[in-house]
């Protein structure tokens, strides 16, 4: 009995150091798997910032071309108000000019 129990007790520490290896190794595991999460979030933040980069540059982008269109926009305005202006001038003189030969023709004299 006594071989038995010395056997138990040899198969009882070996199973303790069993469990205390397999939670060490699991513990070992789950610091592995860690790092690699740490690693795919050093990654992630990675391309979340070369994104946010092109956003900075895409808005810097649109924000000129805001700016060149009003200057455009005010351009064409302002060439639109001339155009008409001008037009309007030509108007008038060409109605003057027609006023003026209008009063030069000759008209016949009445017979009183």
């Amino acid at each position: 009995m006594c071989c038995i129990t010395l056997v138990l007790c040899i198969f009882f520490c070996f199973r303790q150091n069993q469990v205390v290896l397999l939670e060490t190794l699991e513990q070992e595991i789950s610091k592995f798997k860690e790092c690699n999460s740490i690693l795919d979030i050093n990654a992630l933040f990675s391309e979340a910032k070369h994104y946010h980069n092109k956003l900075v540059n895409i808005r810097n982008e649109m924000m000129m071309l805001h700016e060149k269109t009003s200057k455009l926009k005010k351009r064409a305005l302002k060439l639109q108000q001339k155009r008409q202006k001008e037009e309007l001038e030509r108007e008038q003189q060409r109605e003057k000019e027609l006023e003026r030969e209008k009063q030069l023709t000759a008209k016949p004299a009445r017979r009183t």
